[in-house]
């Protein structure tokens, strides 16, 4: 398929399968307009040759009179790949407010300490350390505590794995394949770098894990992550080494504490803590505007930030991070009308579990438009020539606002 002359959608490869569906909201009007697109449809998209044996389904949708304007095989399932992110994103834009829970906060009084101590409890905030977020609210409020206090961070709200169901787990060295946990810090992800004629790791935490042996030389090596420990391997390769991030093992809180440790310098210790204090009065740190997270979700397809941020939701809905019940709740309350109830997995797409319908997502799409209206949806969706969809519509952008799997 031609760039120059796109079809309804750009090709999207998920394994085995092409699914070429790009789900877009666009106002149309005319009989003539909607002939025109059942012909384009049937002329560039059904009989192109590399669709031939694919799994095919179009769907568009005319929002001001509520009806199809064509479908085919709109009814079946699909693995939607990042098309994923669509219900993720709309469930955080009704549920995470303006601004995202950073962390909560509660002093006890401990009578026989000149301070009470600091209760932490996190809200799986993606956000926290990350270099594209200059303001840190929650490092600055951490900064302050004072000596002599003592800090917990607790874990009686997160309930998850690292990794998702039907996750490809021989993908754990990729960047795009973070694990998941409760207080993310750096993007859980380390960056291998060279420093001279040296491999380098921030955090420099990471360093005294990162294994260089006598015989690599750093400008044509590789680094890998030994899959259930915090060990870095560098190994001989023929290419020049590039600057790389390999995800880290967050293990609950306890990477995080001892990253937050090593970044304060402040000589205090941030302990964590399996304990099950209510935290149900809790003080907030709001960290960033929600759709600051978002519009580099949907715009990148950035995968830690969706699994995050259904975690998130999951939170706030139900006081717990658990993929499996914060789905189950959206599917019976928000989206229990969708045309085709859907097989949902997890926040990003990664997982091959998915399964959604292309009418599921138009729904979706009409759903975001008629509460959220069109105004923030194009912050948070990219436009033709922008993000995912950077090589296709450019001549509309503006007009055409979308996701591709």
């Amino acid at each position: 398929m031609s760039p120059s002359k796109p079809p309804f959608s750009p090709a999207c490869r998920t394994g085995r399968f092409l699914i070429p569906y790009f789900l877009f909201l666009i106002l149309l009007s005319s009989c003539s307009l909607q002939k025109q697109i059942a012909r384009s449809a049937n002329e560039d998209v059904l009989s192109t040759k590399a669709l031939q044996t694919a799994h095919v389904g179009i769907s568009i949708f005319e929002p001001a009179t509520n009806k199809y304007w064509f479908n085919y095989q709109g009814d079946k399932y699909f693995v939607p790949a990042s098309n994923t992110k669509l219900p993720t994103c709309y469930a955080a834009m009704k549920y995470l407010g303006d601004s995202l829970v950073g962390i909560k906060y509660r002093l006890i009084d401990q009578n026989l300490s000149q301070f009470p101590m600091i209760v932490l409890q996190a809200n799986g905030d993606p956000t926290f350390l990350n270099d594209e977020f200059k303001t840190q609210k929650v490092f600055d409020f951490l900064k302050k505590i004072r000596a002599g206090q003592h800090v917990f961070f607790i874990a009686n709200n997160w309930t998850e794995d690292g990794w998702g169901a039907g996750w490809s787990w021989n993908d754990y060295n990729e960047a795009y394949m973070a694990e998941r946990s409760p207080f993310p810090i750096y993007g859980n992800l380390v960056k291998i770098f060279k420093l001279g004629d040296k491999l380098r790791a921030f955090p420099s935490s990471f360093d005294s894990t990162l294994i260089v042996p006598l015989h690599v030389n750093a400008n044509y090596s590789n680094v890998s992550k030994a899959l259930d420990r915090n060990r870095f391997l560098a190994s001989t390769s023929t290419t020049l080494f590039k600057e790389t991030k390999i995800p880290f093992s967050p293990n609950g809180y306890v990477t995080s504490t001892w990253l937050i440790n090593d970044t304060l310098h402040t000589g205090r210790q941030i302990y964590w803590s399996n304990s099950g204090i209510d935290m149900s009065t809790a003080n907030t740190i709001h960290s960033q505007p929600t759709d600051s997270l978002l519009k580099p979700m949907m715009h990148r397809s950035d995968n830690f930030f969706a699994e995050q941020t259904l975690l998130m939701v999951s939170n706030e809905r139900l006081g717990v991070m658990n993929d499996e019940k914060i789905i189950d709740t959206l599917l019976k309350t928000d989206f229990k009308d969708l045309p085709q109830k859907p097989r949902w997995v997890d926040g990003s797409g990664l997982s091959r579990y998915n399964l959604f319908t292309p009418q599921d997502f138009v729904a979706i799409l009409n759903k975001m438009k008629n509460e959220f209206g069109m105004e923030r949806i194009k912050v948070i969706l990219p436009t033709g020539g922008v993000g995912t969809i950077s090589s296709y519509y450019k001549a509309d952008s503006g007009y055409i606002y979308g996701k591709t799997g």
